[in-house]
């Protein structure tokens, strides 16, 4: 199913309307994001495909709250998220959204356990983590063992293989208990045997634990594996056969070229 809008009469995670984003280049301006749009149901898998450059991790760092949009709102667990300070942003973010990107971005000096526990030690303030912390450790452990990493608990990303590391880093976003997973070519970096025991992995946890997923990617297999998929068009997101089309109008009926 690739249809721009979710599921009717289910709760939305995530709305997202008219985001726009342009940067600056020198005398010229470069318009990435033109009005794209995004709504997310809670538990939904959502893929964006599109060529490189085309404003797709533009697109995630937005969602993500990394970023702020030129114009258009945004609304992520029923809050809206355009004018919140930076703090109230960063705290919706760490409640609610968790991140898998192709660069691992593990923290060297810790453990693949320590790694995985980071979300739970920035909740809980000081004195609340103390209480909390046996709580998140096994919570980080059981994700990592269900990553088959149960044996590599101890070990620092330096002693990890690729895929290894990227374990740890799926950890991670899911120790929070997310309500939203943003992926950015999450097996990029990866072989394709590897990859697809990942991709399993990734999307079994996700749809166990009811969390929705926002997933770019490359890979039109795992693309199809989503519950929509769309495509990044002209700064705007469209189901992936429109795309399709537009790309290649004498491939359509509409055409008049023979079906």
């Amino acid at each position: 199913m690739s249809d721009v809008h979710p599921p009717a009469a289910k709760e939305l995670v995530l709305d997202a309307r008219g985001l726009t984003r342009r940067y600056r280049m020198g005398a010229t301006q470069l318009d990435v994001l033109q009005g794209a749009e995004l709504q997310l149901a809670r538990g939904e898998i959502v893929a964006i495909i599109g060529r490189s450059g085309v404003g797709k991790s533009t697109l995630l760092h937005l969602l993500g709250l990394l970023d702020r949009p030129d114009a258009g709102s945004m609304k992520l667990a029923g809050v809206e998220t355009t004018k919140l300070s930076k703090a109230a942003r960063a705290r919706l973010r760490n409640q609610h959204v968790g991140f898998v990107f192709q660069f691992y971005h593990l923290f060297p000096e810790l453990s693949a356990l320590e790694n995985a526990m980071l979300p739970g030690m920035i909740t809980h303030r000081f004195f609340a983590w103390r209480s909390k912390r046996a709580g998140v450790r096994e919570r980080a452990k059981a994700l990592l063992e269900r990553l088959e990493l149960g044996e590599r608990l101890k070990h620092k990303p330096g002693q990890l293989s690729g895929g290894e590391r990227q374990r740890v880093a799926i950890a991670r976003a899911l120790a929070g208990r997310p309500s939203l997973l943003l992926c950015d070519e999450p097996t990029g970096n990866l072989d394709e045997r590897t990859s697809e025991s990942i991709t399993n992995l990734l999307l079994d946890l996700a749809r166990e634990h009811g969390q929705s997923l926002v997933l770019v990617t490359h890979d039109p297999e795992l693309a199809r594996r989503a519950d929509r998929c769309l495509t990044m068009h002209e700064g705007r997101l469209v189901p992936a056969e429109v795309a399709t089309e537009i790309a290649h109008p004498s491939a359509s009926p509409a055409s008049g070229s023979p079906e």
